[in-house]
């Protein structure tokens, strides 16, 4: 039991640190920070209009995969794994 409690903890860890990172990508690069980003160019484009647009897609799939891979050692610490 004190293992899942463990586990729970660090998973809630994970998802806390990663969707902090989901409102910096969308919210932060896309709105708040679009004047700033858009003095750096990327492809011939803004990147403030580039994250707006394609940029935070990306960061949403990189997101995803980091998930993955830090559930799956997570999973494997705690022996939860499938096996």
């Amino acid at each position: 039991m004190e293992n899942l409690k463990k586990y729970w903890k660090r998973n809630l860890l994970y998802l806390s640190i990663l969707l902090s990172f989901w409102f910096i990508i969308s919210y932060g690069c896309g709105i708040l920070f679009v004047d700033e980003l858009n003095t750096i160019k990327l492809g011939g484009f803004k990147l403030g209009f580039w994250f707006a647009q394609q940029g935070a897609i990306y960061g949403f799939i990189v997101l995803i995969f980091i998930y993955t891979f830090l559930m799956n050692r997570l999973d494997k610490k705690y022996d939860l794994d499938e096996k």
